[in-house]
């Protein structure tokens, strides 16, 4: 089998794993670290908001670009290769985004970490899966999923950390020690599989790149700026929108037609990658969207610090890391995936509701999060796995490398999609539940008028005059009702969120693995 030619045994194996795992977890901690910093880098900058959200968004763009391509890009360069330029391009333009001092170089180099980082991530995945025998693989698996999960939840408290202690250039000034370790590493241990073929210049497909950057390049900045920008009301989201649609079609139609793609759709054949595709969509939207949305809640409503609510995560992440191994175990004593996914979908959805009947507008404190987020720690754990064991399963070689790069598309894809609709959501909610919290609010009622009036006096003994202090008064309601009307949002979030798991858990049911993803659980994501 063209595979086993790459499996690893002893040190040799343990180093390769290393470095692997550290590549993949300096792709994702950057997509959140810079979250925290966006403040101290907009003073810095002299930047409005919306410029500043470009050093996520260009970064998301050039990941989401490149990683379809990763598979055709190893076989162009030679894995070996491709992933030390990776990691070089990767460090370089760490160094050079600390370092620049005008807002479109921020975004420049941002955009070119992205690039190098979308490539660490997928190819990573398969330098793990094929360096273990197939029976070894749910736990390979399992190692690889510690930095996948763990990545999202260590970003936000290390951002905060470092900006609060040093400053914001740091935290792209940490990947270039371990950049450059890993890439010497890479150099020494990593080997280039023999089934890649080099494809002659005239070979390449050049068009078929340009509609995969048109399309992924368009729909991640709608996703990122739509709610920003009111959607299809602004010329521009429109105008990217239908760019994107028409790049997708002829994409589809070139990739089906060229005798050498450069995204090898046809391996969707896979009925096991399909779902695994589909389902890493679904992980990918409750991942992002729910260490998107409790930092928000917490910092914006509560008033925590970005340390206090980073800091928040870690024993879920934790819980998550401890859970890996026992379920990488139990694939290789042949639990059926899908049961394994139904179940984490369900303890998602526990965790949901818990969300939903804890959140207050001021109180609840540091340990009514713990034990829900526990469970979400292990429902994490329950999905990862098994849904890249499952996508992965019966792929052999050459294919293992194209379907990593499509579930790993499609996660970010799904990150990108549920940190979109869910901030859209939100801001819609928000409007229906103040109109409705000040249509209840009858000024004339006794006990609205005994309140205002109750703290205008209060105002009035601080040295207010007595309209100042009536209008002091009405704010206070006005500010009160905001928060209301924003805790309300967050609720219907979690509620919406845990009810999509609830609903998928039929459909995972009824995907039958094949009997090879027992065997060979090397579907290792």
């Amino acid at each position: 089998m063209q595979q086993e030619s790459l499996v690893e045994y002893g040190s040799r194996r343990v180093i390769i794993t290393i470095t692997a795992i550290f590549c993949a977890l300096l792709e994702i901690v950057d997509t959140t670290i810079v979250n925290v910093a966006l403040n101290d880098m907009r003073g810095n900058m002299g930047a409005t908001l919306s410029e500043i959200s470009w050093v996520i968004t260009a970064y998301a763009i050039g990941n989401v670009i490149i990683v379809p391509m990763t598979s055709w890009l190893s076989a162009q360069f030679g894995r070996r290769n491709y992933f030390a330029a990776s990691i070089i391009i990767f460090t370089v333009s760490s160094f050079l985004c600390g370092n620049a001092t005008v807002m479109w170089e921020l975004i420049l180099f941002r955009f070119i970490q992205g690039i190098g980082g979308g490539a660490l991530l997928v190819t990573s995945q398969t330098i793990i899966t094929e360096s273990y025998p197939p029976e070894k693989r749910g736990v390979a698996q399992a190692i690889y999923g510690l930095g996948v999960i763990i990545g999202p939840t260590l970003g936000p408290p290390l951002g905060g950390y470092i900006t609060d202690n040093y400053s914001w250039p740091y935290i792209f000034y940490i990947n270039i020690p371990i950049g450059v370790i890993a890439t010497l590493l890479t150099l020494q241990f990593v080997r280039s599989p023999k089934y890649a073929e080099k494809k002659a210049l005239n070979e390449i497909d050049f068009l078929g790149i340009l509609l995969l950057a048109i399309t992924v390049g368009c729909l991640q900045f709608v996703l990122e700026r739509g709610q920003e920008d009111d959607w299809f009301n602004d010329p521009i989201i429109t105008l990217f929108s239908v760019s994107s649609a028409m790049a997708l079609f002829f994409f589809i139609w070139r990739e089906l037609t060229y005798k050498n793609p450069i995204v090898e759709l046809r391996v969707l054949k896979n009925g096991n990658l399909r779902v695994g595709t589909i389902l890493s969509f679904i992980l990918g939207f409750g991942l992002y969207g729910s260490t998107f949305i409790i930092p928000l809640y917490t910092q914006s409503t509560l008033g925590w610090t970005a340390t206090q609510s980073g800091m928040l995560m870690i024993p879920a992440a934790l819980t998550t890391a401890f859970m890996m191994p026992i379920i990488g175990k139990l694939l290789e004593k042949g639990v059926p995936q899908q049961y394994l996914v139904a179940l984490g979908m369900l303890l998602f959805f526990v965790y949901s509701l818990w969300g939903y009947m804890i959140i207050t507008p001021s109180d609840t404190g540091k340990d009514a999060f713990f034990w829900m987020l526990i469970v979400r720690g292990v429902g994490m754990g329950l999905l990862f796995i098994p849904i890249t064991t499952l996508a992965l399963s019966s792929l052999k070689g050459q294919q293992i490398g194209q379907g990593a790069a499509f579930t790993g598309m499609m996660r970010q894809l799904g990150g990108s999609f549920g940190v979109a609709l869910i901030t859209t959501f939100m801001a819609r909610q928000n409007m229906v539940h103040r109109n409705d919290l000040v249509a209840k609010l009858d000024t004339n009622n006794p006990d609205v008028i005994n309140r205002v009036n109750g703290m205008a006096h209060n105002f009035a003994a601080k040295g207010m005059d007595a309209g100042t202090a009536l209008k002091s008064g009405y704010k206070v309601i006005d500010y009160s009702i905001a928060k209301q009307a924003a805790v309300m949002s967050y609720m219907d979030v979690f509620l919406y969120l845990g009810l999509m798991f609830l609903i998928c858990i039929p459909f995972v049911l009824m995907v039958r693995a094949k009997k090879a993803a027992k065997l060979d659980p090397s579907a290792m994501h």
